[in-house]
Order: C-alpha cells, then structure tokens, then sequence
C-alpha cells in the first residue's frame, strides 16, 4: 500500500479511480484528480506547500513533485504525463504537457498547454514554456513550435496508455 501520510494536520486527498503503486509516497497538502496513477517510488510531498494535481495525470517511477516553502505551490493541469525520474518543483504545468525522462522544471516556471518539455532539459527558475512549444537542453530553450495535432494525440496517446496500465495493477 502506497505511503499516505499527514503533515501539518493536512492529508492528501486522492480522487476517483486513481492507481497508487505500493511504494510511492503522498505527504501534506497534496490534491490528486480522478484516473491518475503515481507509479513506484515516486514521491509527492506536499508538506512545504500546497501540490494540486488534475485529472489523468501519471508521475511516473522515480518521479519527484515539491513546492518551496512559503512561495512556489505547484500546480499541475489535466491529462499531464511526468515521465521516470523528472523533479518538478514549485512550478506551474498546464493542461495536455509532456515532461520528459529526467527532466527538472524549477521554482515559478510555467510550462503552457500542449507542450513538451524533453528528457534531460533544466527548465530554469521564472522560465515562461509558451504553448505548442518544445524546450530541450541546459537550461532549457525552445528548439521548435510543435504541431499542435501530433503533440496533443502523443500527450493524449501516453495518458490513455498508463489508464491502461493501472488497471493492469488494480486487477492483482
């Protein structure tokens, strides 16, 4: 059973339909929508600030969600997608985003609708993703506009595939 834990007399608070994997955590002032799925080991701690998470959104393995205290919440939309090990820390991501393997979005960036964010880039402090846009490196700059069709059918093609998943663990 996933760690659910409460802090600051705050506990999480878990929407409909969700698949927790049994070693993840969930700490503190953390809202999570309906038909998300936070995979092994990954961690929400929501003990420094509020973490609000929509709906079919996946945290996947190893992935890291923190706010700082005091002054960057973070803020995550609908139909996101964190891949492994990605840190997003006290940002904002928007409706339909792709965060890429290893990925690192810091302190008041916000990351706007259908937009990716490659594996590896550092998203620095303050930084402004403007929708349909990809940002890659480091720190990250855009490398290209993205076609809003084939971003919004990719984003949307990994967020139905780890519903599928997650009911692959809920039926064990």
């Amino acid at each position: 059973m996933a760690l659910i834990k409460t802090v600051n007399n705050k506990t999480p608070k878990i929407g409909e339909d969700c698949y927790l994997a049994e070693n993840c955590t969930i700490v503190g002032d953390v809202t999570i929508g309906s038909q998300c799925s936070v995979w092994f080991n990954a961690v929400i701690r929501g003990d420094v600030h509020y973490i609000k998470i929509g709906n079919k959104v996946n945290i996947q393995d190893g992935a890291i969600i923190h706010a700082t205290y005091k002054k960057f919440p973070t803020n995550i939309g609908n139909n996101v997608s964190i891949a492994h090990n990605a840190i997003v820390h006290g940002c904002n991501l928007h409706d339909n985003v792709l965060i890429g393997m290893g990925a690192i979005v810091m302190d008041g960036a916000v990351v706007h609708e259908n937009s990716v964010i490659a594996a590896g880039a550092v998203v620095a402090p303050g930084t402004i993703v403007e929708s349909g846009t990809v940002y890659a490196g480091v720190p990250a700059k855009k490398i290209k506009d993205a076609d809003i069709n084939l971003v919004r059918n990719e984003i949307n093609r990994i967020s139905e595939s780890y519903i599928m998943y997650s009911k692959w663990y809920k039926q064990e």
